[in-house]
């Protein structure tokens, strides 16, 4: 009896963890629920991990003892490290700290797999004599070794320790279905061998193979497609997690990953969508690679002369406009310009002026990077768009700010049939009255495509740091209006 009130307890608690973490999900879909989506998530995982050590404690031949003191002081670590990275990563290294996160699941998982293999959960040391787990190992360490891998790319990248370019191997869709087919193959000599010593070697050589497709997979998508990237990790941690799931039959971490990965995938389906990309484009193909035209010569950048505005006089364009636009970019939250932007929006909204905000959904470098960044400065949900709700009326927006973005408002990706990013859809901001592009200079954008809107006779540049360049136009309005007033 004591046997089944404890498993009772154990599944109950882990049906509550799950409708927990479902409601999490629910809660991240929107903006205005997204800090009730966090709470869920922490609780479902604080009694996940409570039922898992209760499950631990009550094993037979556990309990009290070193064991659960290595156990609750790697809970208490773990816990401390990531309290501590929270509060200290800036938002603008959020999405790189991401990535090591889906690396770090990837690794458990093939950690998770080598030892089971070794000593099966519940079972003697050896290998597994069922054909089924030795499947589970098998295919759990492979996409735990994709995802670690390519996740630790995918740092370096987001990070700059890698170039945001793609690498574009000779023959590289052959190179990956040939690292595949050597994977699937691998698997038979390793389920027929029934020792230790015969089959770890053809495991080890599959988590190699693995790790490099993993590293070749990533190294060949280029830097407009990184968001996509992230989300697309994030669900390859999550198949990940459930199979492990499954090696430890651990039904909470089956289903925990089954969720994860569902969701990042579909995520990743939806980012794809919104740039007219197909997921199997992104994956395979990367960005800007061979099947883009090269450009003529001479068209290597755009032509034109560039028209620079200081913020005196934007502000006495602002301060004279109905609608303006804000286009918030990676630029922004590298200048930590999101409160200063907020307080423009606000010196505007106070004469009349209304301010919204423009959001495309592969802004920034993490999926939702403008939106978290807009809502930490505390700009209202209502007044933040995404790109095919706020396109339309830019026609009839006297002025858009564009702030630190370059590749999501190119109007080569729809004029260009030469440009690496044609087809992907775009904020339409040339289609306003003025066009004010913040930024230190004209240096290309992550993607490394040059941007002929910085040229056209509407765009006016203002050249700097945009958080002292926002701040001295909140300056300015704040300065006209006083001007009016004392007129």
């Amino acid at each position: 009896m004591g046997n089944a009130g404890e498993l009772g307890i154990r599944t109950m608690a882990y049906l509550l963890a799950g409708v927990l973490f479902i409601r999490s999900l629910g809660g991240l879909s929107r903006q205005e629920t997204a800090t009730r989506g966090n709470l869920f998530g922490i609780l479902g995982m604080a009694l996940a991990v409570a039922a898992t050590l209760w499950d631990w404690w009550t094993a037979p031949g556990h309990g009290p003892g070193a064991g659960m003191a290595l156990l609750l002081g790697a809970v208490v670590v773990g816990g401390a490290v990531g309290a501590v990275l929270a509060r200290r990563v800036a938002m603008t290294g959020m999405p790189e700290l991401v990535a090591v996160l889906h690396s770090f699941v990837g690794l458990a998982a093939v950690l998770v797999g080598i030892s089971s293999y070794m000593h099966p959960h519940g079972g003697k040391a050896g290998p597994p004599a069922d054909m089924l787990p030795l499947v589970e190992i098998w295919i759990g360490v492979a996409v735990g070794a994709i995802t670690f891998t390519g996740s630790v790319v995918a740092w370096a990248k987001l990070k700059g320790t890698l170039s945001g370019k793609p690498l574009l191997l000779p023959g590289r869709h052959l190179l990956n279905l040939a690292v595949v087919a050597a994977i699937v193959g691998l698997a038979v000599p390793f389920s027929s061998a029934r020792e230790l010593s015969a089959g770890m070697p053809w495991l080890l050589a599959m988590t190699a193979l693995s790790g490099l497709l993993g590293v070749h997979l990533v190294m060949a998508i280029g830097g407009a497609d990184m968001p996509v990237v992230v989300s697309l990790l994030n669900s390859y941690s999550g198949w990940a997690a459930a199979a492990a799931g499954f090696m430890l039959e651990n039904d909470l971490l089956i289903v925990t990953g089954a969720l994860v990965g569902s969701s990042g995938a579909i995520l990743s389906i939806i980012m794809c969508r919104a740039m007219n990309r197909s997921i199997l484009n992104v994956v395979f193909g990367g960005f800007g690679t061979g099947d883009a035209k090269p450009a003529a010569a001479g068209t290597s950048g755009p032509q034109g002369e560039v028209t620079e505005i200081k913020a005196a006089e934007l502000g006495e364009r602002l301060l004279s406009s109905k609608s303006v636009v804000v286009v918030p970019g990676y630029g922004m939250a590298v200048a930590q310009a999101q409160s200063a932007v907020k307080e423009l929006a606000r010196a505007l909204g106070e004469v009349g002026v209304t301010v919204r905000f423009a959001i495309h959904p592969v802004a920034g470098r993490l999926p939702g990077h403008m939106n978290v960044l807009l809502a930490e400065a505390g700009v209202p949900y209502d007044t933040v768009l995404e790109m095919e709700h706020i396109n339309p009326d830019f026609p009839r927006t006297d002025v858009v700010l564009v702030i630190g973005a370059n590749d999501i408002v190119n109007p080569g990706a729809l004029d260009d049939p030469q440009s690496p990013i044609y087809g992907m859809p775009v904020l339409e901001v040339w289609k306003s009255s003025m066009t004010v592009v913040l930024k230190r200079g004209m240096a290309a954008g992550y993607a490394g495509v040059e941007n002929p809107l910085f040229v056209l006779s509407g765009t006016r540049m203002l050249f700097g740091d945009a958080k002292k360049s926002v701040d001295a136009l909140v300056s300015a309005v704040r300065a006209g209006v006083e001007a009016r007033k004392a007129a």
